[in-house]
């Protein structure tokens, strides 16, 4: 299973990755994840590659903005794909962007965050409503569920 996290920057998608592999770590899942900032250039090109080379085992996470809806497609092109898509207000994600050891452009924040085009997702969490470990528990249980599906 893939599962897509995915938002606007600063929305909590890193956090709540590697709060979501601890826990399918603690209960023997095998995961695998891929982060969008591990390269830069033709990120989605080589997230797909990276993702498409990988053991089909457990659970691999995903985590990028994926704000373009072709980039989402190229994902959905694999089979048993979630999207997962967390999001937060402008401000909060303006303020966490400032509070990261590499910050982004704010104005990099606003364009994404402008133009995201939200996916067709199977879990939305709003990281204003809840926190880290609250999202990454109802992640980790839909993620359990759809093991057991």
């Amino acid at each position: 299973m893939i599962v897509v996290i995915c938002g606007p920057p600063g929305a909590g998608k890193s956090t709540i990755t590697a709060r979501v592999r601890d826990r399918l770590e603690t209960r023997a899942v095998p995961v695998r994840s891929f982060h969008s900032d591990s390269f830069s250039s033709r990120t989605y090109d080589r997230l797909a590659e990276r993702v498409r080379d990988a053991p089909e085992t457990g659970v691999t996470l995903v985590d990028g903005t994926f704000y373009r809806r072709q980039w989402q497609m190229r994902f959905r092109a694999f089979d048993d794909v979630r999207f997962i898509h967390v999001t937060a207000s402008l401000e909060t994600c303006l303020e966490r962007n400032r509070t990261r050891a590499y910050p982004i452009e704010e104005q990099g924040v606003h364009v994404v965050y402008r133009e995201f085009e939200a996916p067709d997702a199977d879990c939305e969490i709003d990281t204003d409503r809840c926190g880290p470990d609250e999202a990454a528990a109802r992640i980790a249980a839909a993620i359990g569920g759809w093991l057991e599906g």
